[in-house]
C-alpha cells in the first residue's frame, strides 16, 4: 500500500534541485521546447534532458512529440498534492499557535488577579 506522502516525496526530490526548478518555473509561463528551455540554462542539452527525465518521471512535467520537436509542459493537477500536503501541516501548525496563544492569555490573566 502506497502512503499518501509516497508521490510527495519524489516531486520534493525533483524540485530540490536548483536546475530542475528553475526549469519548473519556466515552465510554469506555458510550454515550451527542449531547446527553448535549455538556452539560458548553463548546460549541455543531454544535461537538461536528464533533468526533465526526473521532473517527468515524478509527474510535474509531460512532455509530447510533434515531429523532431519535443515541448514540455507543467501538470498542475500533480502539484496540487503539494498544496494539499501544505494546507494540512498550516492547519496544524495554526492550531497549535492557538493554544499557545489561549494558554499564553490565561497565564497572563492568572498572573495579574494575583497582583
Amino acid at each position: 500500500m502506497k502512503s499518501k506522502t509516497s508521490g510527495l516525496e519524489d516531486i520534493f526530490h525533483a524540485l530540490g534541485d536548483s536546475s530542475r526548478l528553475s526549469m519548473v518555473e519556466r515552465l510554469s509561463q506555458g510550454p515550451i521546447s527542449v531547446k527553448e528551455l535549455a538556452e539560458p540554462l548553463s548546460m549541455a542539452l543531454p544535461s537538461v534532458l536528464k533533468h526533465l527525465k526526473v521532473l517527468e518521471d515524478c509527474g510535474i512535467v509531460k512532455s509530447e512529440k510533434s515531429g523532431r520537436v519535443r515541448t514540455y509542459q507543467l501538470d498542475i493537477q500533480q502539484l496540487s498534492g503539494i498544496d494539499s500536503w501544505i494546507s494540512e501541516r498550516k492547519d496544524s501548525w495554526n492550531r497549535s499557535f492557538d493554544r499557545l496563544a489561549n494558554f499564553l492569555i490565561e497565564s497572563s490573566d492568572e498572573n495579574s488577579d494575583g497582583e
